[in-house]
């Protein structure tokens, strides 16, 4: 089963980081790559989170990513999530059911104009802005509860709360 579970912060998430980082860094082109970042909960210290470590890396090129990533990124046990319905990038998961026990790691893979490469800023804003994050992770853990069994349910109904806070960031 694939369910909606926030625990609380966990330290360790950022060398989980450092060391997956490191896994990518081997396997893909690095003179595609312009940026490789640790964002999602995971990357803000001391909020709870989907102990999930989100990876975003930022390509010069979706079109050539698209042709060498995938067999690379399998190489490591991602999934690829071809069926995207948007189309600005890529997924990839680690350890999703049934080809893994439970959701370990995320890679997206986006150019660095793209809509995921600019949540960074929601990432920035929280980290500076810690009665922030404390509401945010109070929304989660209610729409993880009502939503356990639905990530997309989850994900969306946290929606109107990350646009309001992108707001505020990128001004």
């Amino acid at each position: 089963m694939d369910e909606v579970e926030i625990v609380d912060y966990d330290p360790r998430w950022s060398l989980l980081f450092d060391e997956e980082a490191e896994r990518l860094r081997k396997v893909l082109d690095p003179s595609l790559i312009v940026g490789l970042e640790h964002f999602g909960s995971t990357a803000i210290s001391g909020l709870s989170a989907k102990p999930i470590i989100d990876i975003l890396i930022a390509v010069r090129s979706l079109a050539v990513a698209q042709a060498t990533f995938v067999d690379a990124l399998q190489s490591l046990d991602y999934v690829y999530w071809a069926d995207n319905p948007k189309k600005d990038r890529m997924f990839f998961v680690k350890g999703m059911p049934p080809f893994g026990a439970k959701r370990s790691h995320h890679v997206h893979v986006t150019e660095p104009n793209g809509e995921m490469w600019q949540r960074l800023a929601f990432r920035d804003y929280l980290r500076a802005h810690p009665e922030e994050a404390r509401t945010y992770e109070r929304i989660k853990r209610r729409l993880a509860a009502e939503h356990r069994a639905d990530r997309e349910a989850y994900t969306d109904a946290k929606s109107v709360y990350v646009d309001s806070v992108m707001q505020k960031a990128i001004k």
